[in-house]
């Protein structure tokens, strides 16, 4: 609604400014139109039907998986885990999801930098925010959302202490960048690089019995 009564505000001024219509005027409208258009595009947020399953790890953006390694988890669990990066184009929903039910028993968002969301070091010198949620056989998932070149705020909702549930909403990051999700050691991988996954649809792994 801001964005479209700026638009509209612009436009009664030119419209007060320069009262004889011209083809500029036409352009400006078309203009103001694709930008609309585009805006409500960015900020849409769909209902997702979720199937809540404890064992589950859901991906928590849509999006394309562009990293699956184990790697050095220096802020939270320091040691090992396994890390799966959704990359989030401006096409996709930029609604993020939690991956899975429990309570929130960390956060943390940290000023950075706006590297390209695709680079490794994005992770650790973008501007980011960190949770981690915990379910109720103690197993620990963190949740990194990451700004990128185009994406300039992060929104999360989560304080600690919260009880969230699995597909529930997480946060947004405007204009899409990129979300790692830490699993343990132990968790089995169910998707593949460089595949298409979808917000508290894909699951990304299952916790070791």
């Amino acid at each position: 609604m801001f964005a479209l009564l700026i638009i509209v505000s612009l436009l009664l001024l030119v419209n007060y400014t320069f009262p004889s219509i011209t083809p500029i005027h036409y352009l400006l409208y078309l203009g103001s139109l694709v930008v609309f258009i585009l805006i409500v595009r960015f900020f849409r947020s769909p209902v997702v039907s979720v199937e809540i399953n404890e064992n589950h790890i859901l991906s928590p953006a849509d999006g394309k998986i562009v990293a699956i390694e184990e790697v050095f988890e220096s802020e939270y669990f320091h040691e090992k885990r396994k890390v799966i990066s959704v990359f989030m184009s401006v096409n996709n929903v930029h609604v993020n999801r939690y991956p899975l039910s429990g309570i929130v028993v960390f956060k943390r968002y940290h000023p950075g930098a706006f590297w390209f969301a695709w680079r490794p070091k994005s992770s650790t010198e973008n501007e980011r925010t960190t949770v981690v949620v915990e379910n109720k056989d103690g197993q620990q998932v963190l949740i990194r959302q990451i700004a990128g070149g185009v994406a300039r705020r992060i929104v999360c909702y989560a304080r600690e202490n919260d009880n969230v549930r699995q597909g529930g909403e997480l946060g947004f990051i405007k204009f899409g960048s990129r979300v790692d999700v830490f699993l343990p050691l132990t968790a089995q991988i169910d998707i593949d690089l460089n595949q298409i996954v979808w917000g508290a649809k894909t699951i990304l792994g299952r916790f070791s019995s």
